[in-house]
């Protein structure tokens, strides 16, 4: 075992591939591999609010799960995706009570999802990697960005009469009415777009007390 590859969760984009689906982007904790798989919205939104500190009103079954195992003195110790064949990643959860070790398979996207509740390392084959992953490097992801923005600032000034008709831009609301914004989004579930909102409060709240 000692030859597995440790990774990372470096985070979540929409997938271009295929419609209603995410790409969840792993990457090699010791290495410049990046590996996307393609997650369904659910499974999305279960880890996005995780990466962004978000604690529903409500468990999710993400959630409920780790309280149950944890509630019975069950421990994941770690995530193994073990294979990738037609497309699909493989992987499997272990779980520990201190005196007996199972073995349970899982979709990938549930087992990232719990393990990263519970601080569970997650690994992976050269095999995998080798098959699956790709490299690229910070400045690429940087000028990627860049682009987009950019693309995006075109667009909205071709609109005739689009700074009249458009909503107000998030980024341009208070720390108070993004707070309150916050609040009624996690309160009708609508995990996605809190996630989003509380990532523009959170570059908001470093910005002010920066400048304090």
């Amino acid at each position: 075992m000692d030859d597995r590859i440790k990774l990372k969760v470096m985070g979540i984009s929409y997938s271009q591939l295929q419609s209603g689906a995410y790409a969840l982007l792993l990457s090699e904790e010791n290495g410049p591999h990046k590996i996307p798989i393609v997650i369904g919205g659910a499974e999305a939104q279960s880890i996005a609010i995780k990466m962004e500190g978000i604690i529903p009103p409500r468990p999710l079954t993400h959630d409920l799960f780790v309280s149950f195992a944890h509630a019975f003195g069950v421990k994941l110790t770690e995530v193994f995706i073990y294979k990738f064949e037609d497309g699909i990643f493989y992987s499997e959860l272990t779980f520990s009570d201190g005196n007996r070790t199972v073995q349970l398979d899982a979709r990938t996207s549930d087992a990232i999802a719990i393990a990263m509740r519970t601080h569970a390392p997650i690994y992976t084959t050269h095999e995998v990697v080798t098959e699956t992953g790709f490299i690229i490097n910070d400045n690429d992801l940087a000028d990627s960005r860049d682009d987009a923005q950019d693309a995006d600032a075109v667009t909205e000034s071709d609109l005739p009469g689009a700074d009249y008709f458009a909503e107000p831009k998030l980024e341009n609301y208070a720390i108070e009415e993004l707070e309150r914004t916050l609040a009624q989004l996690i309160e009708d579930e609508n995990y996605e777009e809190a996630a989003r909102v509380n990532e523009i409060l959170q570059r908001k709240r470093a910005a002010r007390d920066g400048d304090n």
